[in-house]
């Protein structure tokens, strides 16, 4: 027989585990550069060839000059300045705020 203790720490532990598996949806999260709920994510790229995998795509931040930001999408390139939107992959990006050398995205599934 197991102790019962054991059992609720096995079973705990399984649980855990479990909910690491859960996809994107019905969840949020944050991290140092980006976080998501359940139906979009903001992304924070700062400085050229910062990366983030986000939504199952990588984006990094090519360049950010004249207030336009280069960025690539999955191996896809599209550029755009603050307050525009474009579709690269299979996101749709939203440039929320572009400065200095810093992009700020808000990325939904197309």
């Amino acid at each position: 027989m197991v102790p019962t203790t054991r059992t609720a720490r096995l079973a705990a532990g399984l649980l855990a585990g479990g909910l690491a598996l859960v996809p994107l949806t019905g969840c949020s999260f944050t991290s140092n550069n980006f976080s998501c709920t359940t139906s979009s994510c903001t992304i924070t790229l700062d400085g050229a060839g910062s990366e983030v995998e986000v939504l199952g795509t990588t984006v990094t931040l090519g360049s950010v000059q004249d207030g336009r930001a280069d960025i690539s999408v999955g191996g896809a390139s599209v550029s755009c300045g603050q307050g525009e939107s474009v579709t690269a992959g299979p996101l749709a990006l939203e440039c929320t705020s572009v400065t200095g050398d810093a992009v700020e995205l808000t990325a939904t599934l197309n």
